[in-house]
């Protein structure tokens, strides 16, 4: 902190657990529905909900007083609403709320005027009593927000801050007297402001449960889930509620600008908000709008916590709004930037398409959007290579994206294979074997292309020896890999970048990767077992919160500074949803359960037990009913002796709950040696590796 005349003020914490806009005929987007209610049922109840971190109302109090300095008396009473606060002459506190919202008060200086400042931030690094942390635009002075200025005319008793003031998401408020006499304030609280369009913000349609005996903190898995599920609720706002474009002047911030067009709408970051897709790894500097690009990550997310899909529909359908007619590419960027010129955020709103799809089967909707989900095709450039030559270059500051790259050539082969789905659901044959075709010539070229034999490993393009992160994980979770030897080769030469905290990103030098796509065995879940919380401010892993945008090799807040982010450690976002990759990871790959048709007309447990946990609990609800899956692995000694393994596995035990007629497929795991099993009650003499059921409660024994 810099150096200053302190004044009197106090720092609270509370952390309430804390267009159509082309003129031509193909766009034809009907938006008079795009709000829809969900359907979906409350998860059970578990001793999962004591990590579930949303608060339990919408508006909420200070939890603790942060600090305070100068002349301020009978602070304590802010904290949950019991009394008034004294400020004396330039008197300032830091109050904590890790919310996003409006602050209300009440001031008890009816006779007078008075005059307090309100600075914001995430972090406690950045409680300053002359500027905020930044959201409208990085700087490197780490001051270009300023502070919110409010003078309260004589007998007002009670100040609501303006929407346009609203703030991306802050977890310490600090408030500073400009009067010359003593202020009295009372009854300050946040109305929160995130997810808008539901009223009850605990009530989760899916949860996960698992203890690790491993791990520094046995329930560190399910802390992580329920923070990633509560990142992305943070992300989901209201329509009118975007980033001013051109940005504020410096010295403030503007916050009521039109997000798409429906809300509420899903965005990306705390910091100043947009949109997301369960694989990607990219967002962008300038937050408060959708990006596919982290929409890979977030949809899923969503969808295995709370199934509140409306957001991202929102989100889906402001893009293919603003199609370009003549080149038919998609947006880098929601309203109110309405970026163009990414390859690789275009086949993210079309991977996003089919993710909403396989969640919601929302047909009616699918076949609204048709049209212009065919029309982005041309604007790839696919040459004689059979590659894909990237030439749209912007992207989430990732280097060395260009030409004939790995990376953008791995996202285009899962935009066809799910294209490929998508034209069947359609009952477009024709179209739907066209890509399958193109699917599996562009995966031979891509081996051939990018695989280096020597290493074990992709490499970024045909001219370098680097292997990246993002295209050997995408390789392994898009199937790009032609064998499961090769799977697994490849997860395990992504494993030896494992590291405390985290691997390092090769395609930013000293950025470090937050986990979910880090060298994956199956989403083996190592690398989230690694990650600690051994940092005082308790943002970064772990002591259970939202999750951080980014950080660099040394563990400092400098994430992107030399990308984007003009060396400004206080524009990093502290709840960003791209950073929430391990919820639907821990459902789809530890816990083992997830959907192979829309809304789970057809489902899969492949079990995977080889990470050493020795149980998992969970499921979520679709539009079809619940899915749920409980799963013990006994082993032949106790996992501290063992270490875990595939080998130690002596009996395994799998609870399977799902909707009645809805078929799936259950893979029994290789680890436990044995030439039976028994299906509810009744054994079964040969071992078969793939068994299917039917729907309904089924218990498989081995």
């Amino acid at each position: 902190m810099g150096q200053y005349e302190r004044p009197a003020m106090i720092t609270f914490f509370t952390k309430s657990s804390s267009w159509r806009t082309q003129n031509d005929e193909a766009l034809f987007l009907s938006f008079n529905s795009l709000v829809v209610c969900s359907s979906s049922a409350s998860a059970p109840n578990g001793p999962w909900d004591t990590f579930n971190l949303a608060p339990e109302s919408k508006t909420v109090y200070p939890k603790a007083i942060h600090s305070s300095h100068g002349s301020v008396n009978n602070a304590n009473p802010l904290v949950k609403n019991k009394g008034k606060a004294f400020y004396h002459r330039t008197a300032l506190g830091c109050i904590g709320f890790w919310d996003r919202g409006l602050i209300s008060l009440n001031s008890n200086n009816i006779p007078t005027k008075l005059s307090f400042s309100l600075s914001f931030t995430e972090s406690p690094s950045f409680i300053r009593p002359s500027t905020s942390d930044d959201s409208s635009f990085p700087s490197a002075n780490t001051t270009y927000d300023g502070v919110l200025r409010v003078d309260i005319p004589a007998k007002t008793g009670y100040w609501t801050q303006p929407a346009s003031s609203l703030r991306g998401g802050f977890r310490y408020s600090t408030i500073v007297s400009n009067s010359a006499s003593t202020i009295t304030l009372s009854n300050v609280s946040c109305a929160i402001s995130f997810v808008p369009h539901l009223e009850d913000m605990r009530d989760y349609s899916g949860c996960f449960y698992a203890k690790d005996p491993l791990s520094k903190d046995a329930d560190f898995l399910t802390k992580l889930w329920y923070s990633g599920a509560y990142t992305v609720q943070t992300n989901t706002v209201a329509l009118n509620s975007g980033r001013h474009v051109p940005f504020a002047p410096a010295g403030s911030w503007e916050n009521d600008a039109t997000l798409g067009v429906a809300g509420p709408i899903i965005v990306d970051g705390e910091q100043v908000n947009f949109m997301n897709v369960f694989y990607s790894l990219h967002g962008d500097a300038a937050r408060r709008a959708v990006w596919p690009g982290d929409m890979g990550i977030a949809v899923p997310a969503q969808f295995v916590s709370t199934n509140d899909l409306v957001p991202t529909r929102n989100a889906l359908s402001t893009m293919f709004a603003a199609i370009n007619p003549k080149t038919g590419s998609l947006p880098e960027s929601g309203p109110p930037l309405s970026q163009q010129g990414s390859d690789t955020y275009h086949a993210w709103s079309l991977i996003g398409t089919y993710n909403y799809y396989l969640f919601s089967g929302d047909t009616a909707w699918l076949e609204n959007v048709w049209a212009n989900y065919t029309k982005p095709w041309r604007f790839w450039r696919v040459d004689g290579t059979g590659l894909m030559d990237v030439t749209a270059l912007r992207n989430w500051a990732r280097q060395g994206g260009g030409g004939y790259n790995a990376e953008g050539n791995a996202i285009l082969y899962k935009v066809l294979t799910t294209a490929t789905d998508l034209a069947k659901y359609m009952n477009l044959t024709s179209l739907s074997s066209a890509w399958a075709q193109n699917a599996t010539a562009l995966k031979s070229k891509f081996n051939d292309a990018f695989w280096l034999e020597s290493v074990g490993m992709y490499r970024d393009n045909q001219t370098t020896a680097l292997c990246p992160q993002d295209a050997n994980s995408f390789a392994v979770l898009f199937n790009l890999t032609t064998s499961e030897e090769q799977k697994k080769v490849v997860s395990e030469n992504l494993e030896r970048n494992w590291n405390e905290p985290a691997p390092p990103n090769f395609q930013i030098q000293s950025v470090l990767l937050l986990v979910g796509l880090s060298g994956l065995r199956f989403m083996d879940f190592d690398m989230m077992t690694m990650i600690t919380d051994d940092d005082d401010d308790g943002y970064i892993f772990f002591s259970q919160s939202t999750l951080l945008e980014g950080f660099t090799a040394n563990g400092s807040l400098v994430y992107r500074c030399n990308h984007g982010y003009n060396d400004d450690p206080a524009y990093t976002s502290h709840s960003h949803r791209w950073s929430s990759s391990p919820t639907p990871a821990l459902t789809f790959y530890v816990l083992g359960l997830s959907l192979t048709a829309p809304q789970g007309k057809t489902w899969a447990i492949p079990s995977h037990i080889d990470g050493g946990l020795p149980a998992a609990e969970g499921g979520f609800d679709t539009n079809l009913g619940w899915f749920g899956v409980k799963w013990t692995a006994l082993s032949s000694t106790s996992a501290t002796e063992s270490g875990g393994g595939d080998s130690s596995v002596e009996r395994f035990s799998l609870s399977v709950d799902t909707p009645e007629g809805m078929s799936g497929v259950v893979t029994l795991p290789d680890a436990v040696d044995s030439k039976s099993y028994m299906v509810d009650g009744v054994r079964v003499g040969a071992r078969a590796s793939r068994i299917t059921l039917t729907g309904g409660r089924d218990t498989i024994q081995i």
